[in-house]
């Protein structure tokens, strides 16, 4: 039985339509720009999951236009395949997975991302590994030298089921992580492409129902639980040449993750218009935690974990990215 069906009994569900990658990118008008912005046209991206529902109400409910802003969002496959336009400046924002930009940070000179502001943390059921329908897998220690998709290596879904594995037991380099768009993911697993796949929602909801995958285990246990992890990134130089536009950018998220966190129907429809999520899916996928305030303690639990399984090659202090 999906986990759709476990949440809510609704009918109709095998005909929905599949998830597409398209975001809008409106071009909504708004007030004039309040003096001392020094740009107000921003172009942002996104991999379109719930992580980033603050970024869509923000659009939606013209908090952005309030401050003067004019933001065009542009869908990303993750954070790390965004950050090279980022860095040759096609993008004035991106929001991402934070592995990936401590990654950027710590192997590229050119590289000096800072956290804006915190976009979300996990929650349960918010971040899964699955299986196809019929699997064999049916724990943890069966994934032990088998292929897990994920939507790029090295980024939070690499180090998310590292901690799972490890945590049960399972040597991690006994698994092959294969790169796959998380859209094509459960299909990959009907064509046995790949033996389990690492997705965040509303993909585990979409794959459920696309495919009847089914969860193996919630990314939200042991030493992962309760991890941020994604954010509001922009680079040093941005921040620097952009001040009081980044400063209006970060009122209207935080003004939008506020709303996330207590206004469900608001996060539906973010998601339907901008990552294009179908209603019933939207309606009924599991959201992470929407923070207003960055917790440097739990990112630096994050980048603690990086160093533990190899994808850092010494400590990191998160506290030299944060924006305060």
């Amino acid at each position: 039985m999906s986990r759709l069906f476990r949440r809510r009994p609704l009918a109709g569900l095998a005909a929905m339509v599949g998830l597409g990658l398209l975001a809008a990118g409106c071009s909504g008008g708004g007030s004039a720009a309040p003096a001392g912005l020094e740009k107000t046209n921003l172009t942002v991206a996104a991999v379109p999951a719930l992580d980033s529902a603050g970024l869509y109400i923000a659009k939606d409910r013209g908090l952005f236009a309030a401050e003067g802003l004019n933001v065009t969002i542009l869908p990303a496959i993750s954070g790390a395949t965004a950050i090279g336009s980022q860095l040759a400046g096609k993008f004035d924002v991106t929001v991402g997975n934070y592995v990936s930009y401590i990654n950027e940070n710590t192997t590229d000179t050119h590289a000096n991302f800072r956290v804006l502001a915190p976009a979300s943390i996990m929650q349960a059921d918010t971040q899964e590994i699955l299986v196809p329908r019929n699997s064999p897998i049916s724990t943890v220690a069966d994934l032990a030298g088998k292929t897990i998709a994920v939507n790029v290596r090295n980024n939070i879904g690499t180090l998310l089921i590292s901690s799972v594995l490890s945590d049960n037991a399972v040597q991690v380099n006994k698994s092959q992580f294969v790169p796959i768009p998380f859209p094509q993911m459960a299909q990959a697993m009907v064509e046995h492409k790949v033996d389990a796949a690492w997705l965040p929602e509303p993909f585990v909801t979409q794959a459920e129902e696309d495919t009847g995958a089914v969860p193996l285990a919630d990314a939200n246990q042991g030493s992962s639980q309760n991890l941020p992890i994604s954010g509001y990134m922009v680079t040093a130089s941005w921040l620097k040449k952009y001040p009081n536009t980044a400063a209006a950018f970060r009122t209207a998220i935080l003004k939008a993750q506020a709303i996330a966190a207590t206004d469900p129907a608001a996060v539906q429809q973010g998601m339907e218009k901008f990552a294009g999520s179908p209603p019933v899916v939207a309606a009924i996928a599991d959201s992470p935690e929407y923070p207003t305030q960055q917790n440097a303690i739990l990112l630096q639990r994050l980048a603690s974990l990086m160093l533990n399984f190899g994808m850092l090659q010494q400590a990191y202090n998160v506290n030299q990215m944060i924006v305060k």
